[in-house]
């Protein structure tokens, strides 16, 4: 049995899990939260990031490389097309959507969610990048009706759960939802997914966390 170790606020937890849940794949959660510091748990992700995942071979770290395993695993349905260059496209765009969408956002998340500040200086650079990264996201995305293409794939996995962080930190920080301002309406995209049984899961669990009382 496999165990997805992480919390359920995590994007990129979110992102394995909804992809475990569209295969069907029987699986169990333990809750590791933030800052990592049990001695097991930093045995199986040495850099104490979620989410990680324990299977009958061993630990696997990093949300792309679980992704991979879990499609070589659990072969169907399938999550990336056959045809390589077409999955070869899904990856480009998950690249997108992690490394020069949300990382970069990443840095206004201080403000934008947990009360803190980010410099002047941060807010103009995270804007510059963005400036640059989401126009050549938005030459990249089809959304017709998923991010990919027809099919729901790995990227809708990423995009899914990280999409909508980019448009909150940046409308909080810097004023406007860049997504939006660039010409990318993810918000239909968005209600689009969350009528698959595996996104309300998600969210659904996610609220619930979300809710529980404070210790």
């Amino acid at each position: 049995m496999l165990t997805l170790c992480g919390f359920p606020v995590s994007n990129y937890y979110n992102k394995v899990k909804l992809a475990l849940l569209e295969k069907d794949v029987p699986f169990n959660e333990e809750v590791v939260t933030l800052p990592v510091a049990d001695a097991a748990a930093l045995q199986a992700s040495p850099l104490g990031k979620v989410p990680f995942l324990r299977t009958p071979e061993g630990c696997l770290c990093e949300s792309q490389a679980i992704m991979e395993f879990i499609e070589s695993a659990y072969p169907e349905p399938a999550l990336l097309p056959a045809e390589p260059f077409a999955a070869a496209k899904v990856r480009e765009l998950i690249t997108f959507i992690e490394l020069h969408l949300e990382l970069v956002a990443r840095e206004l998340y201080g403000q934008a969610f947990f009360g803190g500040t980010v410099s002047e200086a941060t807010q103009t650079r995270v804007r510059r990048q963005l400036d640059k990264n989401i126009p050549a996201f938005r030459q990249l995305a089809k959304f017709s009706p998923y991010v990919a293409g027809e099919r729901f794939t790995q990227a809708d996995c990423a995009a899914f759960v990280s999409l909508p962080l980019v448009g909150m930190a940046t409308k909080a920080v810097l004023g406007e939802d860049l997504l939006l301002a660039a010409g990318i309406d993810y918000k239909p995209y968005i209600r689009l997914v969350s009528e698959r049984p595996s996104a309300k899961k998600v969210l659904a669990d996610r609220k619930a966390y979300q809710a529980r009382p404070a210790h």
